[in-house]
């Protein structure tokens, strides 16, 4: 089984984190992945996206036109990619900053208030790991545990600190979704 998921926002909201942390997960449980980061000039504030596959085989091109899932942090983001998600596939939007809704009726559809639940947490910058727990609640690739255990062993020892919030974070989103 191959998962195509494109995860996009404003950079400075951790996109590149999340898909880092899907693909280390996905490496951890020892599945081919590939992970294209990209993003503006600007960084913090400029687009961010990246382009995460997982696969239980070896992995034709890392290329992606319409992928299983779409995880979007921004308007911008939702414009972009909700009509290039495949028929079926899984679509979490953070309705915090996103304040239209989905034109297509194809798609499963999951509506995070990932900003709010982060502040309610005390960080709005954990609106990422909010939304990945929503992410992976609705498509379960990984294991909600994988990726956990994926944070503790991959984040920066500089953010270790931040592990317990972070764990919070990821399960308020998995239990929101599922």
């Amino acid at each position: 089984m191959q998962t195509e998921i494109i995860i996009s926002g404003f950079g400075g909201q951790g996109v590149l984190f999340s898909g880092q942390l899907l693909a280390y997960a996905a490496l951890d449980a020892e599945k081919h992945v590939t992970w294209i980061p990209s993003y503006g000039p600007e960084m913090r504030g400029g687009t961010a996206h990246c382009t995460v596959i997982i696969s239980d085989k070896p992995i034709g091109s890392p290329i992606v036109r319409f992928p299983k899932a779409a995880m979007v942090m921004n308007l911008p983001s939702f414009d972009k990619y909700e009509s290039l998600v495949r028929s079926g596939g899984v679509l979490v939007v953070n309705e915090s900053l996103v304040d239209r809704t989905c034109k297509r009726e194809d798609l499963d559809l999951v509506l995070v208030p990932a900003t709010n639940i982060a502040d309610d947490l005390g960080n709005r910058r954990m609106a990422n790991l909010v939304m990945l727990g929503g992410l992976l609640g609705r498509l379960p690739v990984l294991p909600l545990e994988g990726l956990a255990r994926a944070l503790e062993e991959h984040i920066p020892d500089r953010h270790k600190h931040t592990i317990p919030a972070n764990l919070q974070a990821l399960q308020k989103g998995y239990e929101l979704a599922s």
